[in-house]
């Protein structure tokens, strides 16, 4: 049994071990490209051109494109790296914990502002869209 397997029945937690990371390695190098200027104006410019630059699967590819944060994860996405995305986006984890979690943003802020962080404060762990 791998490490990461050993979590698999927790909802919505993806371990970033060795396997993981590899799995997530080019979409990763995409994420992390976002922090130089030059990257930023040519995915701008050109989005489905500049991620072509990157060998991603097809399901990250879409995951990316769909900016579908918690089905990044599911696919070797590193948070750290996906910052990088989130930033150019001019997001906030705000808002991606809202859309992880099926909430507004206003919502997520809330519950917390309110200490409800807990798996019974927010219920069930969202599917990937």
């Amino acid at each position: 049994m791998s490490d990461s397997a050993k979590f698999d029945d927790i909802p919505g937690t993806y371990v970033f071990d060795g396997a993981r990371c590899r799995e997530g390695y080019h979409l990763n190098m995409f994420c992390k490209s976002m922090e130089r200027e030059e990257n930023r104006k040519a995915f701008t410019d050109d989005p489905a051109g500049y991620i072509d630059r990157y060998p991603m699967t097809p399901e990250q590819r879409r995951l990316v494109e769909k900016r579908d944060w918690l089905g990044m994860l599911s696919v070797g996405g590193n948070i750290y790296y996906m910052l990088k995305l989130i930033s150019y986006d001019r997001s906030t984890l705000q808002h991606v914990g809202g859309q992880m979690t099926g909430m507004t943003v206003d919502e997520f802020r809330e519950m917390l502002s309110e200490g409800r962080m807990g798996p019974e404060g927010m219920g069930p762990a969202r599917k990937s869209v």
